[in-house]
Order: C-alpha cells, then sequence, then structure tokens
C-alpha cells in the first residue's frame, strides 16, 4: 500500500503522518473496502481517501442495473483501484447471463476478480441459486480471472443450516477447498462482519480444522452510529457478537460516540502476533458509517491519505 513502507518480516510500520505504526495497523494493511454504485457516484474521487491499489468490491444489490456496475468498475479501475464486483447466483438468470456480464466487466472494465455469492434474494430469477454453480460453469477461469473470492459466515447463516450448526456451510467450504486445486484463480474466504474477536477466531480454527487452507478475509464494520450497527447487524444475521453492541447501548456514555472497530481489530492482531499461521490473512471492510467516515478513520491509523477535518 501506497503510504504504509513494510519490510518483510517487520513488524512495525512508519504511519502516513510518521508516527510508528502499531500491531492494529500493520494488520490491516492491505485492507479491502465496499461500494455500491449509489455511494459510489457520491465520491468526486477515490484517490483522495484510498492508497492506490486497494481492492474495491462493488456490492451487486438485486435490481441494480449491469450498466450502473460495469461504469463503477471502470471508474475504479481507472482511478488505480483493483475492482472486485459480486457475482450473486440468486439475480442471475441463466448462465448465459453470467457470460455475459463476466465479458463485460473484462472487455470494458478490466475486471479479473469476483467475489462469488448465493446472493440475498428468497426466490431465484432462474436456475442458478448458488456460488457452486457460478464456479462450476468455468465461466471464471475461461475469462482469466485471477481471483476468486467466496462468502464465510463466522456466526453462522440460517439461510445455509437452518438448524443453527455450520455443518452445511462447513461442507460448502469444502468443496471450494477443492475447486481452488482445479483452478488457475486465487481463491480466499471473505466473511461476514462481526464485532467479538473470540467467535471468530473460533470458527476460523475450526475451518482449517476442516481441512480448508483458503486465506480468510474478516469483515470488519466501519465506524458508525451505534444506532446503524445495531440495524445492519440484526438484518445481516449477526449472531453471537451483537452482545458487544447490546453492552454498548447500556452505557449512556457512550450512546453519542460513534462505535470504531479498534477494540475488535486490536484483539485479532494480538493473536496474529501470536501464531505465524494465523488464518486471517486480511481484513475487509463494509463501510456502514459511509465511505469517508470509514477512510478518515483509516487516515487516523496511517492506512488513507490525510483528510481534513
Amino acid at each position: 500500500m501506497a503510504l504504509l513502507n513494510f519490510r518483510k518480516g517487520d513488524r512495525v510500520a512508519q504511519g502516513a503522518a510518521g508516527t510508528r505504526a502499531g500491531p492494529l495497523a500493520e494488520f490491516v494493511r492491505g485492507y479491502s473496502i465496499e461500494v455500491m454504485p449509489k455511494t459510489a457516484a457520491r465520491i468526486a474521487d477515490f484517490r483522495a481517501l484510498l492508497p492506490a491499489g486497494t481492492r474495491v468490491y462493488i456490492a451487486h444489490l438485486d435490481g441494480t442495473p449491469i450498466e450502473d456496475m460495469v461504469a463503477t468498475a471502470r471508474r475504479l479501475t481507472d482511478e488505480g483501484f483493483v475492482a472486485m464486483p459480486h457475482f450473486a447466483a440468486r439475480s442471475i438468470p441463466d448462465t448465459a447471463t453470467l457470460s455475459d456480464w463476466i465479458a463485460r466487466y473484462a472487455g470494458e472494465a478490466g475486471v479479473t476478480q469476483g467475489l462469488i455469492l448465493a446472493g440475498g434474494i428468497s426466490e431465484p430469477r432462474g436456475a442458478l441459486h448458488s456460488s457452486m454453480q457460478l464456479l462450476e460453469t468455468g465461466l471464471f477461469d475461461k475469462a482469466g480471472f485471477t481471483d476468486l473470492h467466496v462468502a464465510g459466515h463466522p456466526e453462522g447463516s440460517r439461510d445455509i443450516d437452518p438448524d443453527g450448526s455450520d455443518r452445511n456451510m462447513m461442507a460448502a467450504l469444502g468443496w471450494k477447498q477443492a475447486f481452488a486445486a482445479r483452478t488457475d484463480a486465487q481463491m480466499a474466504i471473505v466473511t461476514q462482519f462481526a464485532f467479538d474477536a473470540g467467535p471468530v477466531i473460533a470458527w476460523a480454527e475450526r475451518v482449517r480444522a476442516q481441512g480448508v487452507d483458503l486465506p480468510i478475509h474478516i469483515g470488519v464494520a466501519g465506524p458508525a452510529k451505534l444506532q446503524t450497527l445495531v440495524k445492519y447487524a440484526i438484518a445481516c444475521g449477526v449472531g453471537p457478537s451483537l452482545a458487544v453492541l447490546q453492552r454498548r447501548a447500556r452505557d449512556v456514555s457512550k450512546l453519542v460516540l460513534p462505535f470504531t472497530p479498534d477494540a475488535f481489530l486490536s484483539d485479532l492482531a494480538a493473536a496474529a502476533a501470536q501464531d505465524p499461521d494465523f488464518p486471517i490473512q486480511n481484513v475487509h471492510f463494509f463501510p456502514l458509517g459511509g465511505i469517508a467516515t470509514n477512510t478518515r478513520w483509516l487516515a487516523e491509523h496511517g492506512l488513507a491519505p490525510a483528510q481534513d477535518a
């Protein structure tokens, strides 16, 4: 990343403002962040907010025109970032549409990466309903995609495992591990956001125990009002770590302050420092309080261009 100069083996680095960055900043460096076409349109220039080369996921909400998705990807590529659009199976009516979208992303925006998902809508638009079906088409490999990411759910997903277990989820990750051996693309797991490091670390260890060694990119909610985070947490099915927000809500003195991920990331950074094989290798930000708010917090940690107050 442009603003942090790390040498291989360094455990402490120099921040953007000249201050020495600690374990949290070191753990977060190389992060990615998520946008939607609608929110991206409100940003005058991403180069004022993010280091050059940052991976930017583009969320494809059901109903968003593919033209808007491709235009956002093209803009990000032109500004020097790595665009990674979502491909949500349930929102794609057929393989012909999938092939067309892949071709448009590659041809019009230079995209070579994608996050492959089942999608959040209850009724699929066609026969496609899982990320595995999309991968099995071979269309991403044929188009020369270099990176394919898949979803992880550290606190479970009732859509995948209605009984509250993680049996189906672990089986799916096992399938994706096997697929990774058959593709030239680099694969990784990017997760839903959470607020408590304990359950996240336990889940990552279970994933490894199942023989899945794909890199894990942990989802992190960017700074936001507490009420905003609670709303998103409930909507997205965040489970055990929701208690972290509930405890904070009981502290009246903190209700007016934005919730930041410092404690969560510090706990993960401490665990990573103790384990050279720590399975969580990257951080992915969901800017729930806004992209500018998220990147301002990153700038305070020497991880993004400094922003005016």
